[in-house]
């Protein structure tokens, strides 16, 4: 297993993204276009790639939501891989990563019928919170926050 950092140029984490948005879709439906607008990756800086045996099947990102906090996106592990606790490694990662850079809270976005990523955040000590910015008032959408102090 190795987690490489990285940014949103690198070509394994933008073939990753590309399956994600595959999978959003079948999940989203019709809202998957209203979602997709607020999820590209242009610019990100802190990008995450997991490996098993060299190849890439997991992703995650975090980008400046605000002066204390970085927004999770991007999450995802490739299909044949779920269920072996890789996504809490890209989440653990990036909470890591986000400490290590100054930021006091991580925040995300999920939708609602995406129930194992709402069990993922519950269990890892997500606190739902109500929905920010352009998630505001949209009735799929989720929102959490969760501290990174140490």
């Amino acid at each position: 297993m190795e987690v490489k950092r990285t940014s949103s140029t690198d070509q394994d984490f933008i073939s990753l993204v590309a399956f994600l948005d595959q999978d959003l879709a079948d999940y989203d439906g019709d809202e998957h276009s209203f979602y997709d607008q607020y999820n590209k990756i242009t610019n990100i800086k802190y990008a995450l790639v997991l490996y098993k045996g060299g190849h890439p099947v997991g992703c995650g990102a975090v980008k400046e939501f605000d002066r204390d906090s970085m927004e999770v996106k991007r999450m995802f592990v490739l299909k044949d891989f779920r269920g072996n606790g890789y996504s809490s490694i890209i989440l653990s990662e990036l909470e890591k990563w986000a400490a290590e850079l100054g930021y006091k809270r991580t925040v995300l976005e999920t939708g609602k019928r995406q129930i194992p990523a709402v069990e993922l955040y519950k269990s890892k000590g997500y606190k739902q919170i109500e929905n920010y910015g352009q998630y505001a008032g949209v009735e799929n959408s989720i929102c959490f926050e969760k501290s990174i102090i140490s």
